[in-house]
C-alpha cells in the first residue's frame, strides 16, 4: 500500500502521522510505502526507522546532474535512503508536460541506481467515454518502458490511476479496475514473460477509500493501492493498509 502524501503537510504533522500509522498498522505482513515531499523525505525517513515501512519520492530527473533549477537526481534520492520513486503521475503527465518518453528515462535512471520505479498510467474521462481505455493504457505503458527490462518482477511497480478518479470522489468499479489491471499484466507478460508480469505488484490509484479498499483488494490482479488523500490521515491509510480481505 502505496501513500502520495502530494504537497501536504509539514515537519511535525508528518513526523506524528507516521508515529501514529506505525502503532495502528503494527504486526501488518502486508508491504507500506510513503511517498512524502522531498524536503519532508528527511523527518519521514527518521520516523520509519526501525520500521518495515519503505520510503520514495514523488519525482525525479532523469539526468545524472546539470542546470535543472528545482530538480532532484537519482544519485540524491538514493543517497537520502529513498527505495522507490514515482514516476509518471497523472498530475506530473498534465501539469508539468511530462511524457512518455521522459518517463521512460527516468524509469532507465531509477533503476540504474538501484530505485524501484512505479509507474504510474491511466485514462481521462474522455478516453473513457470514447473507449479507448486500453489503447491509451498500451501507449504509456509501451512507451514508458522503452528501453527497459527488469531482471526480476520486484524492479517495477505499476500504478493504475484513472485520471477521472483521482481527488474526485469518483471511483471505477472493481470490476473495471481488475479488467484494466489484468489487461495491464497480459502487456507486461507479453513484454517480459509470465514470470516477472506475475511478480510486477500492480496498484489501484483513485480514490481510494477505508470503504472501497476490501472490495478492490478482492480481485484477483489488484495487488495494492497507491492512495493520496486517505493516506495524510493515519486511521484511515491504517485501515487501508489493515484490508479485511484474507485470501485471494
Amino acid at each position: 500500500m502505496a501513500a502520495n502524501w502530494k504537497m501536504h503537510l509539514n515537519r511535525r504533522e508528518a513526523k506524528t502521522l507516521v508515529e501514529d500509522l506505525l502503532k495502528a498498522i503494527d504486526g501488518t505482513s502486508n508491504e507500506v510505502l510513503i511517498c512524502p515531499p522531498t524536503l519532508l523525505f528527511d523527518t519521514v525517513q527518521a520516523a520509519c526507522k526501525g520500521s518495515k515501512v519503505a520510503t520514495g519520492v514523488q519525482n525525479m530527473h532523469f539526468a545524472d546532474k546539470g542546470a535543472f533549477t528545482g530538480e532532484v537526481s537519482a544519485e540524491m534520492v538514493k543517497e537520502a535512503g529513498a527505495g522507490y520513486v514515482i514516476i509518471g503521475h497523472s498530475e506530473r503527465r498534465a501539469i508539468f508536460g511530462e511524457t512518455d518518453e521522459m518517463c521512460a528515462k527516468k524509469v532507465l535512471q531509477a533503476d540504474a541506481f538501484g530505485l524501484v520505479p512505479v509507474l504510474c498510467v491511466g485514462e481521462s474521462l474522455q478516453e473513457r467515454e470514447s473507449g479507448s481505455t486500453t489503447k491509451v493504457i498500451d501507449t504509456q505503458l509501451n512507451g514508458s518502458l522503452e528501453g527497459f527490462t527488469p531482471t526480476s518482477g520486484d524492479r517495477l511497480v505499476i500504478a493504475y490511476e484513472p485520471v477521472w478518479a483521482i481527488g474526485t470522489g469518483k471511483t471505477a468499479t472493481p470490476a473495471d479496475a481488475e479488467t484494466v489491471i489484468k489487461h495491464i499484466r497480459e502487456r507486461l507478460s507479453e513484454k517480459y514473460g509470465e514470470r516477472i508480469a506475475n511478480s510486477v505488484r500492480v496498484l489501484y490509484g483513485g480514490s481510494v477509500k477505508p470503504d472501497n479498499v476490501d472490495e478492490l483488494m478482492a480481485q484477483p490482479n489488484i495487488d495494492g493501492a497507491l492512495v493520496g488523500g486517505a493516506s495524510l490521515e493515519a486511521e484511515s491509510f491504517a485501515r487501508i493498509v489493515n484490508f479485511q480481505v484474507h485470501a485471494k
